[in-house]
């Protein structure tokens, strides 16, 4: 997709409620923990070196995902979460891009950034990004090395 635009997600945008609808109907509730996170405050992505992206093709929103101090690992300790493309927009490096731009962000803070996914398809993709699984209770994937 070339007109893809990435971006940092201050409001969260009228959109996320078919997200989270749409990632509900596949079986994924991590979206309706992110909006009542936001909505409680609890977690809004703003704590130094956190982030939440959005990337936008056409003025649409076709994914979003965060990265956050990781609450099982030390300060210099991301967490990749949140991470959600619409099923139309797989396939096309979408969720490959918005993975890089979340790790550039990364660089600048981290040291280690962890992630967890009990899904095949999810642990094959995040492997196709660079991370290696690990054997935690808190994490199934981390990276160490980025560019």
């Amino acid at each position: 997709m070339n007109d893809l635009e990435i971006r940092e997600v201050r409001v969260l945008p009228d959109a996320i409620a078919a997200f989270e609808a749409a990632a509900i109907s596949e079986g994924f509730r991590f979206l309706t923990r992110l909006l009542l996170e936001w909505e409680n405050g609890s977690n809004r992505f703003d704590r130094p070196g956190e982030c939440l992206l959005g990337a936008w093709c056409r003025g649409e929103l076709v994914a979003i995902g965060g990265l956050s101090r990781d609450p099982h690992g030390n300060a210099q300790t991301g967490r990749l979460r949140r991470l959600y493309v619409a099923p139309a927009a797989r396939r096309h490096g979408i969720g490959e891009a918005l993975v890089r731009a979340l790790l550039a962000r990364a660089t600048q803070h981290f040291q280690k950034v962890r992630l967890f996914t009990d899904t095949e398809a999810g642990a094959a993709f995040y492997v196709r990004c660079g991370f290696r699984p690990v054997q935690s209770d808190s994490a199934s994937h981390e990276i160490t090395e980025w560019s």
